[in-house]
């Protein structure tokens, strides 16, 4: 078990015309990693991400929900928003088995499925409550702080679905908060009415959640071997203790990212796995990346690279294109899967046909494994970065370590642009402008800045 990365056509000598990262700038980024390696190892306490994968407290509070709920509930419904709902999202399609929601239950092995409500469109929210049975469903609220507006919109509107339903009491026994251990509303509301909760530790950001009850619950609801998942990811943070740059593989991610962008003028950075099961991992790799890294540098001026997801080989038929002959802004990461090569033989047919017949004896797991290599080989021909991290399997423990080795990649990064990756301070002004418009207390200072702003001006306008 194990995840490789392979960045030899991000370096100079393997791209022709003197692209790629010369020997000289990697050497010379040892000295810059190992003071943001420093910079996150010493934080411990604060960086709760590191230690949830042992936390074993969190576990046992995830795992006492789902085993309560065993044969209880056929539907699970996740009300979230950002990290809350794109790392749930991620483990159910890595890890379960395809169109998991679209399989009887006995294919599911009596697990429910999973429906998450990652937005406030009323009409995705009115269509998902009419096809669910309330009484056969189980919702999780998570929120850390309690008062996200999308997460609390939705509640309301379920909560009052529930009721109406089931009434009051039985709505309550159908509702598990994931929330913060001591503040917020959600938990007061638990307090108060007796909703069961599971904590989600004050030292753990939205988008590095995924390790914490806010995805292990909703995994060890699907029946997802949660104990392997935190067992690669604990691998993955153990990998990374060293302060050596040539032996620390999320270190090494960030540094040649980092050095690409500031040293190289790639300013975007494509995540493309080659397995159908990792392409919800890709979107939640691009929130992490793109929310703690954009950022005004405290010295003045922005920073942080633009992630872009894509999907192998579905999208060698749209964005590679522009990877291979639009402008060299770009670097591609991609995840591939090894051992494949077996799966899904090509039946020998049309011999006489040039376009079928020579298909004929291989498989698809070889077909997407030659694709993958075609196309790192064709963006290293035309002097575009690109770097393969490989997998053993897509299972719990690989889908672990990759999710983990990826959110110490993103703290890393953040000490070398020098900016904070776990705050978000550029989605505030939005956030207290709602507030204003809807009314919360507490939003007049807001509220008199939106009054401020020029109304729309007609001649500007079709």
């Amino acid at each position: 078990m194990t995840i490789a990365f392979d960045f030899t056509n991000m370096m100079a000598g393997a791209l022709p015309a003197g692209a790629g990262i010369t020997r000289a700038e990697w050497e010379a980024a040892a000295t810059p990693f190992a003071a943001a390696h420093r910079a996150v190892h010493t934080r411990t306490a604060d960086l709760g991400f590191l230690t949830v994968p042992e936390n074993e407290t969190l576990l046992t509070q995830s795992l006492a929900v789902a085993d309560a709920a065993v044969g209880r509930f056929d539907d699970v419904l996740l009300l979230g928003i950002g990290g809350s709902a794109l790392g749930p999202i991620a483990l159910r399609t890595a890890l379960c088995p395809p169109q998991w929601n679209a399989l009887p239950a006995e294919a599911r092995g009596g697990r429910p499925r999973l429906h998450v409500l990652d937005n406030v469109d009323p009409a995705t929210i009115a269509a998902t409550l009419a096809r669910l049975t309330l009484a056969r469903t189980l919702v999780l609220v998570v929120s850390k702080s309690g008062g996200t507006v999308e997460t609390m919109a939705q509640y309301l509107i379920v909560r009052e679905a529930l009721a109406q339903a089931l009434g009051e009491a039985a709505a309550r026994e159908h509702l598990v908060f994931v929330t913060d251990p001591e503040v917020g509303a959600l938990r007061r509301l638990a307090r108060s009415e007796g909703i069961r909760t599971v904590d989600v530790p004050p030292n753990v950001g939205g988008r590095f959640s995924v390790l914490a009850p806010v995805g292990i619950l909703p995994a060890a609801l699907l029946g997802i071997d949660v104990r392997a998942l935190l067992a690669g990811a604990a691998h993955a943070t153990r990998g990374a203790e060293t302060p050596e740059l040539t032996r620390n593989l999320p270190g090494a991610f960030a540094v040649l990212q980092w050095l690409a962008d500031t040293g190289h003028g790639r300013r975007i950075q494509v995540l493309m796995p080659y397995a159908d099961p990792l392409r919800d991992v890709a979107l939640w790799f691009v929130q992490l990346w793109a929310e703690s890294l954009g950022k005004v540098h405290p010295a003045g001026g922005h920073v942080g690279p633009t992630p872009v997801p894509a999907l192998g080989a579905t999208d060698q038929h749209s964005q590679v294109q522009l990877f291979m002959e639009g402008p060299a802004d770009k670097t591609v990461t991609f995840v591939a899967v090894r051992g494949r090569e077996r799966e899904g033989r090509i039946p020998s047919r049309h011999a006489d046909i040039p376009e079928l017949g020579y298909l004929g004896g291989h498989t698809l797991g070889e077909l997407i494994a030659i694709e993958h290599r075609a196309t790192a080989g064709a963006l290293a021909a035309r002097g575009r970065f690109n770097a393969t991290m490989a997998l053993d399997a897509v299972d719990a423990w690989h889908v672990g370590a990759l999710m983990q080795t990826f959110a110490l990649a993103t703290a890393y990064a953040g000490a070398l642009y020098g900016v904070n990756a776990f705050d978000q301070p550029g989605v505030e002004l939005g956030k207290q402008f709602a507030y204003a418009m809807l009314g919360r207390a507490g939003s007049e200072a807001a509220r008199a800045e939106w009054d401020a702003l020029p109304p729309p001006d007609p001649q500007w306008q079709i």
